[in-house]
């Protein structure tokens, strides 16, 4: 079953809040609200607004997967919003490998060479995601002085994509 990438944007904002709390909250009871994350009830002003994006995984018309990238500069941007839900990771559907590739093709679209994430330490699964992707490790001080920092994350990550 092949999944369909789109952008999305408010009009898709309670079936993503649905997804993403239930992952962050119910599967591995990362301490967040939907209080903490306004910006998936205003996501053209505060994805695209600036230049960045909002895709969704949809496997027959059903949301399953999300990625969405913040532009903070002319040239950097933070991967946010990556989550796939529970029975539809893995290679079998690859989804998160198509959400990331998604993303950096738009990137590389848009002059955009520096990718940065901040996830949280037990979301290990993510994290060998990101490091099979090429992503390295980074101090949080090495980080941009604009990156959107997000209370929980304590592991950054930084992909060049201008080789």
């Amino acid at each position: 079953m092949e999944p369909k990438i789109k952008p999305v944007e408010n009009q898709y904002s309670n079936t993503i809040v649905d997804l993403i709390l239930n992952i962050q909250q119910k599967e591995f009871n990362v301490p967040i609200t939907i209080e903490d994350q306004p910006d998936l009830f205003n996501i053209n002003n505060f994805y695209y607004a600036t230049g960045g994006g909002f895709w969704g995984a949809f496997i027959n018309d059903e949301l399953v997967g999300t990625i969405a990238l913040v532009k903070f500069s002319d040239t950097e941007a933070a991967i946010r919003k990556m989550f796939v839900k529970k029975e539809f990771r893995g290679k079998e559907f690859s989804i998160a490998q198509k959400l990331l590739e998604t993303l950096t093709a738009y990137c590389k679209e848009n002059g955009i060479n520096d990718l940065y994430l901040g996830t949280v330490s037990i979301l290990e699964a993510a994290l060998r995601f990101y490091e099979k992707n090429d992503f390295v490790r980074i101090e949080k001080e090495k980080l941009p002085e604009a990156f959107p920092l997000m209370a929980p994350d304590n592991i950054f990550c930084h992909l060049t994509l201008k080789k």
